[in-house]
């Protein structure tokens, strides 16, 4: 007999996007960052399903908001930029931007591990997109936000293009 032929068995990608229900404790960025990874993941490239995807992933008060709209005017959302400044304009606290901002320049270490510190860091970093903290600022408050120690001889001694 001849030789064996394998066969592959296609599975299906489950990319999760977590639902925005509009609360403080969600983050809008975040939520946006997902929501465009799975848009992208699942190549989904017009608008009006670009937007369809992002409404099946609202919930609670986000939920109720969008069907209040578009009983209204069922277009309301004609592209997926619309709606995130829409729900820029809803459901993101007032100063938003600022309140990063400053929470990333007076962060310190305190009792967290190194890794969650960084980590915290990048997180703030992030939330600041209209105007951004240049990279050599984060650098900056990371290294002073370190408690002294071996950690922080070690980092300030490191040039910053190493980190």
């Amino acid at each position: 007999m001849g030789g064996l032929t394998h066969m592959r068995r296609s599975e299906a990608l489950k990319i999760d996007v977590s639902r925005y229900n509009g609360t403080d404790e969600d983050s809008l960025l975040r939520w946006f960052v997902k929501l465009d990874d799975a848009i992208w993941d699942r190549h989904i490239l017009g608008d009006e399903m670009q937007v369809t995807s992002a409404l099946s992933n609202l919930t609670g008060r986000a939920k109720t908001w969008n069907l209040g709209l578009k009983l209204h005017d069922p277009n309301v959302f004609e592209s997926s930029d619309i709606l995130k400044s829409r729900l820029k304009e809803t459901f993101e606290p007032p100063r938003a931007e600022f309140r990063a901002r400053s929470a990333l320049l007076r962060l310190k270490r305190g009792k967290r591990d190194v890794h969650a510190y960084a980590q915290h860091l990048r997180y703030l970093a992030s939330s600041v997109t209209e105007n951004p903290v240049d990279e050599q600022t984060i650098i900056i408050v990371f290294i002073y936000g370190l408690v002294d120690g071996p950690v922080k001889t070690y980092v300030f001694r490191e040039d910053f293009h190493a980190l």
